[in-house]
């Protein structure tokens, strides 16, 4: 059987890796290149708010590709949806005849179906490697596979502002309130993965500063200890 290539939908999380890691079991699929989304102005990941730095050294210890789809700020879902357009045809030129985007999605109906409509306007298909998983069972999973992430954004509307920079690991699920999805999967924080078996080196981070956006959301920045050596090998 031959292998369908597939982009993934990549925000720097542990969803998105632990979609990684299913594609990468399965025959199915091949995993030729991440696609994620910019903020142009603060030349960071959107939504999470990941450092592009960090996205850059993310991608290099995972050994795949990025298509890096730019959104001005601010900015209008049209305008998303244009930019992600535009993606989708920089990933055919490098990969023709790819027609397919993988999503670490798990519940959320209407995202998915989203997605779905999204791609189908441009002849893409998406894939749901995850999706109707039991996030309780996820999230252990992740931990206990050696999987490890720090939460980089908190909706402290969902959740207090003192788990945002902590480490996603068993003593932080055993903590979350109940009627917090452990996988936050209805937005209560974003993660930032950083090592585990997929990884063909840790990333080394150090934490920065939080800071409290739109009176409601917690972001934790953090930092590669060795981003100036990195930039350099990264320009050459």
């Amino acid at each position: 059987m031959t292998a369908t290539p597939t982009l993934l939908a990549w925000s720097g999380g542990k969803d998105c890796l632990l979609a990684l890691q299913r594609l990468l079991a399965d025959p199915q699929w091949q995993v030729v290149g991440l696609l994620t989304t910019i903020n142009r102005h603060y030349s960071r990941v959107a939504m999470h708010g990941i450092q592009r730095d960090i996205l850059l050294a993310q991608t290099e210890a995972l050994g795949l590709p990025l298509v890096e789809v730019l959104l001005d700020w601010p900015g209008s879902n049209e305008a998303y949806e244009e930019a992600h357009a535009k993606g989708l045809v920089e990933a055919r030129m490098r990969w023709p005849g790819i027609r397919h985007c993988a999503f670490g999605d798990l519940f959320l109906q209407d995202v998915r179906d989203y997605r779905v409509r999204q791609l189908g306007r441009d002849n893409w298909r998406a894939v749901f490697p995850l999706w109707g998983e039991d996030t309780a069972t996820l999230s252990r999973r992740f931990v206990s596979e050696g999987h490890r992430a720090m939460l980089c954004c908190v909706d402290t509307q969902q959740l207090d502002a003192e788990y945002c920079g902590r480490e996603f690991n068993s003593a932080l699920l055993d903590q979350l309130p109940s009627g917090v999805d452990p996988c936050g999967e209805r937005g209560e924080f974003h993660t930032l993965a950083f090592d585990g078996p997929l990884f063909r080196q840790p990333l080394k981070l150090r934490r920065g500063e939080s800071v409290l956006r739109d009176d409601r959301f917690q972001f934790t920045d953090f930092l590669l200890d060795d981003a100036p050596a990195r930039r350099a090998r990264l320009d050459d």
